[in-house]
C-alpha cells in the first residue's frame, strides 16, 4: 500500500519516466515485500526554479539528473529492510544510467487507519 511521489526535474522523456517508475516499484516488490499489484504512483517533473535542492549537502556531488523518491507507506519495517530498499533502488535507477548520488529517497511512515483506498471506506481497519 505505498504511495509514491517521484519528482524530476523536466527533460526526460515518456520513456524514462515509466522505467523509473518501474524501476522504484520493482526495487519496492523485492526489498519490502510490497504486492505486485500495489502500485500507486505520481510522477511530476518541474521546471528548473522549482526543482530546488543543494548539490554537495552531506558531500554527496548531486546534478539536475536528482531524482527524489518520497514513498509513504505503513510503520514497521525493520532498519536493514529500509537501508535494503534505499540501496535496490538505487542499483536498480542506476542501472537506468542515473547516479547514485542523484538518488534521494524519502520514507514517510504512517499508521494502517490512515489509508483509504476508495469508497469512503479504511480497509485496513474492522469494519463500523
Amino acid at each position: 500500500m505505498p504511495f509514491v511521489r517521484i519528482e524530476l526535474r523536466k527533460g526526460r522523456t515518456a520513456e524514462q519516466r515509466r522505467a523509473i517508475s518501474d524501476a522504484v516499484h520493482s526495487a519496492m516488490v523485492e526489498a519490502i515485500k510490497v504486492p505486485p499489484l500495489d502500485r500507486f504512483q505520481v510522477v511530476t517533473e518541474h521546471e528548473a526554479d522549482g526543482f530546488v535542492y543543494d548539490p554537495t549537502y552531506l558531500d554527496i556531488q548531486r546534478t539536475d539528473g536528482l531524482v527524489i523518491v518520497q514513498i509513504t507507506l505503513n510503520a514497521g519495517r525493520t532498519v536493514e529492510a529500509r537501508q535494503d530498499l534505499y540501496k535496490v533502488i538505487a542499483d536498480k535507477l542506476e542501472k537506468l544510467g542515473i547516479r547514485r548520488q542523484d538518488v534521494m529517497i524519502n520514507l514517510v511512515e504512517t499508521q494502517k487507519e490512515n489509508w483509504s483506498f476508495g469508497n469512503g471506506i479504511a480497509q485496513y481497519t474492522a469494519p463500523k
